[in-house]
Formats: C-alpha cells, structure tokens, sequence
C-alpha cells in the first residue's frame, strides 16, 4: 500500500508544479487554494509512505515522478521543448524511479 501512496504523491506533485505559475507568486485565490490543496496532500501522501518505505528512496522516488510528470505535462500542455536529449534525460530520471522499486521489492 505504502507504493500506492508514493504514487499518488508523485501524481499530487504534477498537480501543483502545474498550478504553481497561474498562483502568480500566491496572489491569487483560487489556484493558490488549489496548489496548497495539493501541495498538503502530496506531503502526507509522502508521510504515509516513508512509514514502510526508506525515507531516501520514497524521496527520490516522489521528486521523479514529479520531475518527469511536470516535464511531460510542460510538453504536451505548454508545447515546451522536446528534443531527444531532454527526452533521455527524463528517460533516466524514470529508469532509475524503476530502479529503486525493483531494489526495495528486494529487500535492498
């Protein structure tokens, strides 16, 4: 359960990096209560899931989904940058987010 609520976490992530630029530095009401919201949410998603899961790899684990999540949403959403460098960058980001799930199915 604990790697569902790293998941849903990482996903609470995108939503506010999302969010964040309409806040306009937090003057604005309603997308700042909407980034807070999620904001919240991600960090006790987080908090749940260090109970079973080591505090360095849900961390990790948490900032690549959102890095890549935020990255993909930025491109498809915002027509950012898609060039075959950024793409292998984030490539890595997820083959280690992979990585570390499969070294604590093991017990490492």
């Amino acid at each position: 359960m604990s790697w569902v609520f790293l998941i849903a976490a990482g996903l609470c992530e995108i939503f506010y990096a999302a969010a964040m630029p309409r806040t306009e530095g937090f003057t604005r009401l309603w997308p700042s209560l909407f980034c807070g919201a999620f904001i919240a949410a991600s960090m006790y998603l987080l908090s749940l899931a260090t109970r079973t899961i080591p505090v360095g790899t849900a961390y990790a684990v948490w900032v690549g989904i959102g890095a890549v999540g935020t990255a993909v949403y930025g491109m498809l959403a915002l027509g950012e940058n898609r060039s075959v460098a950024r793409m292998a960058c984030f490539g890595l980001i997820l083959m280690g987010i992979v990585g570390l799930k499969l070294l604590t199915l093991r017990g490492e």
